[in-house]
């Protein structure tokens, strides 16, 4: 325990002394009145982040399982006026700035994984929690957060919330400027695929492989004119192939990927920053005796190698595996009804929280809904995976 707490949070702790994580919150400010405040908002924080993850997926859940491990929590903290009631909880979560309590999760984040390694996918895509909304408010929009995912490690790297689906335009420069992206790779689907996009992402010296689908529809056509027409007469740069055996599903899936470096061949090449090379991707699917085969087109700031762009076009994927679903099914965050003020927005980044601690975590190999419930039963295990030392 002690090694692994060492290598992901320093120094040993000393007894009594908190995680960093609750150091971070620390710098979010309270929007309450100081006359009539009674319980630490840093250490309330903390409490929800131990909540839930322990198991607990709302406020009235988190208060019963903060009673009940009240002397638990007073190992660590003070909580000199006990836990609040589940109302306050929520009214305190919604009214916590987002934009500050994300500032706070990028900093927790950058402690725990100080820089990324050369060449890690990091996937930028968006997910609307669609329950945050009453079907009654007609002119309400539900929660819509776009998030940087580590690829590999399983780690979210920050969010940030737009109002509507097409506002990820906007929000995805955002997000990328407040990342440490250097020496990485950055893919995201054809709703990023923006030229102001592509040069934040190397302002940032990161390089970007982007979808290219109909909302680039010249773009598209000189993709595929010039990588699939054999009148085009282009050689591929580099190809890559790999052939997939899933005996238990009765399938057998083949990827292979063409690289080019022709640029100047594609419609206004020039707009694109720093633009080395394009691909085409072939999906070629056997079920039984059914063959189905899909081409997805992309661009890059990558040298044209086949396999380099195949392995991040296949990585960026994980983040509806390993993020999004591991959210709604592992999480409960698809269930979820919070909708007071920002509360929505606050409890995502604290499973995104949740999520990363668990990630981290190596000494027990079992998926989060188990870790989670092995939070819930032992204190040791709880205690080692919030960096706590007993």
């Amino acid at each position: 325990i002690f090694c692994v707490v060492s290598c992901l949070f320093g120094p040993p702790m000393k007894t009594g002394t908190v995680m960093p994580l609750m150091q971070v919150f620390v710098s979010v400010s309270d929007p309450r009145s100081k006359r009539h405040t009674q319980h630490d908002l840093a250490e309330l924080l903390t409490v929800v982040v131990c909540a839930v993850l322990s198991g607990a997926d709302d406020f009235v859940a988190i208060r019963l399982w903060a009673e009940a491990k009240l002397d638990w929590l007073r190992g660590f903290m003070k909580l000199e006026g006990g836990i609040p009631s589940h109302d306050t909880l929520g009214r305190v979560f919604g009214m916590v700035a987002p934009e500050e309590f994300e500032a706070a999760f990028r900093r927790w984040v950058g402690m725990v994984i100080p820089a990324l390694a050369d060449d890690t996918v990091v996937a930028i895509d968006g997910k609307t929690s669609r329950r945050t909304v009453s079907k009654k408010d007609a002119d309400a929009h539900p929660l819509h957060l776009v998030s940087a995912f580590a690829a590999g490690i399983g780690v979210v790297l920050g969010q940030t919330a737009t109002a509507e689906k097409s506002n990820e335009i906007t929000a995805i420069p955002e997000l990328l400027k407040t990342l440490a992206l250097e020496g990485t790779i950055v893919t995201i689907d054809a709703m990023g695929t923006q030229t102001k996009i592509a040069q934040t992402i190397r302002q940032g010296k990161a390089d970007y492989v982007l979808c290219v689908k109909d909302n680039h529809p010249g773009l598209l056509d000189s993709i595929m004119f010039a990588g699939l027409d054999p009148k085009g007469k282009l050689t591929p740069t580099s190809s890559d192939e790999v052939t997939l055996t899933k005996n238990n599903h009765g399938r057998i899936e083949t990827r292979r990927c063409w690289a080019y470096e022709a640029v100047d061949r594609l419609y206004k090449h020039e707009q694109w920053q720093d633009l080395r090379s394009f691909a085409v991707i072939e999906r070629e699917r056997t079920v039984g005796e059914r063959t189905s085969i899909e081409r997805a087109y992309y661009i890059s700031s990558l040298p044209a190698d086949a396999a380099r762009i195949a392995r991040a076009v296949k990585s960026h994927w994980e983040v509806e595996n390993r993020l999004h679903w591991c959210l709604d099914v592992q999480l409960n965050e698809d269930q979820s009804r919070v909708r007071t003020g920002f509360a929505a927005h606050n409890l995502a980044i604290v499973r995104h929280i949740v999520m990363n601690l668990l990630r981290l975590n190596t000494t027990v190999k079992a998926g989060i809904k188990n870790k989670r419930l092995l939070a819930s039963a032992s204190d040791p295990f709880r205690a080692e995976v919030l960096g706590f030392m007993t």
